[in-house]
């Protein structure tokens, strides 16, 4: 099959990790696969390239497209076109039929923080197949638009994220969350929730990670600002605890990929983490902004070894087996075969 997927961007994410997972696999299984990506200071309105994916993601077989901005009539003729994002389903819906099947990869409720609620709105209400990764968007898409959405949950690739022999010197236990200028990754809930279990155990050790380094006076204990992917592991693994608290994920992969290697989950019931964050034996759930009901679940965790070794042992076995990177790609190339307009005979 021809596929061509309209990626929003390079950078790393962990949405646009799975859009290149996808893609990759799927040119590994023979398809001819095509990323179109628009870029600030591109000139020409088509720029072919086979240049590398970022380092971050290793290699990458699909090809890459730079251009000044998506234009449907200007599409290549394909089986399959994907959009990834709010601002390429537009695009996607006016292209000509030569450009295939329309799929549409939602993988948050964009309306919530990335862009004017009634655009992205009608995004969802547009005439594409939907594919979402969590319970929560599928729901989101039935109750809100009266659209059907196929489910496929992000796995965690085992091949980065699995647990690593690492020494600490530090007390313990460790705490590791992620650190996000976006209000709504709920950094100031998390570091509040912190505060106020470390006034009543005072070993808890606050480690923070993200790709700048916090403000001068943010009290983590330790942090590690632009970790290259294969760092990712070793982190996670010296940690015990993830705290998540985020307001809103579509799914969430930091705290799956800390569960994989091992640490125990504490995370607000944010809508997508409800695929594998199950309350007292995947992890310990919170409600969605409440600081105090957060607090009691991480020092809860944080005073009772036997408890988080449970749903450590428990979230890794979840992560590891429920979800797989074989089993969703076989799900998306069936889409995808399923939909691809009938080639008539010559």
């Amino acid at each position: 099959m021809k596929i061509t997927v309209l990626c929003p961007h390079l950078r790393i994410a962990g949405g646009v990790r799975a859009i290149l997972t996808y893609a990759d696999r799927l040119a590994g299984r023979g398809h001819d696969v095509e990323l179109v990506v628009p870029a600030k200071h591109t000139i020409a309105l088509w720029q072919p390239s086979r240049r590398a994916a970022p380092t971050w993601f290793g290699p990458f077989r699909p090809r890459l497209s730079w251009v000044s901005r998506w234009r449907a009539d200007r599409l290549p003729a394909a089986d399959v076109l994907l959009a990834t994002a709010w601002q390429s389903a537009p695009v996607v819906a006016e292209a000509p039929p030569s450009c295939g099947a329309k799929f549409y990869l939602i993988q948050h409720d964009e309306s919530l923080y990335h862009g004017q609620p009634d655009a992205v709105n009608a995004t969802y209400r547009l005439p594409l197949r939907k594919v979402v990764i969590s319970t929560w968007l599928r729901e989101i898409m039935r109750d809100r638009f009266a659209s059907d959405a196929e489910l496929l949950v992000t796995p965690v690739d085992p091949a980065l994220f699995h647990p690593v022999d690492v020494q600490v010197g530090t007390p313990r236990p460790r705490v590791l969350m992620l650190h996000h200028h976006y209000a709504w990754k709920g950094v100031a809930d998390g570091l509040e929730a912190v505060r106020r279990v470390k006034q009543r155990r005072a070993t808890l050790h606050l480690v923070g990670f993200g790709l700048d380094a916090p403000r001068a006076g943010e009290p983590y204990d330790e942090f590690h600002p632009d970790l290259p992917q294969t760092g990712l592991a070793r982190l996670y693994s010296s940690c015990d605890v993830y705290l998540c608290p985020s307001w809103d994920e579509g799914l969430g992969m930091p705290p799956m990929e800390a569960m994989a290697c091992g640490a125990s989950l504490v995370t607000y019931d944010n809508g997508g983490c409800r695929d594998y964050a199950k309350d007292g034996e995947t992890a310990l759930v919170a409600r969605r902004r409440d600081v105090g009901d957060l607090c009691d679940k991480l020092e809860r965790i944080a005073t009772d070894e036997p408890l988080r070794a449970k749903i450590a042992r428990a979230g890794q076995e979840f992560v590891r087996t429920a979800f797989d990177w074989e089993r969703a790609v076989n799900r998306m190339e069936q889409l995808f075969t399923e939909a691809r307009p009938r080639r008539r005979p010559s």
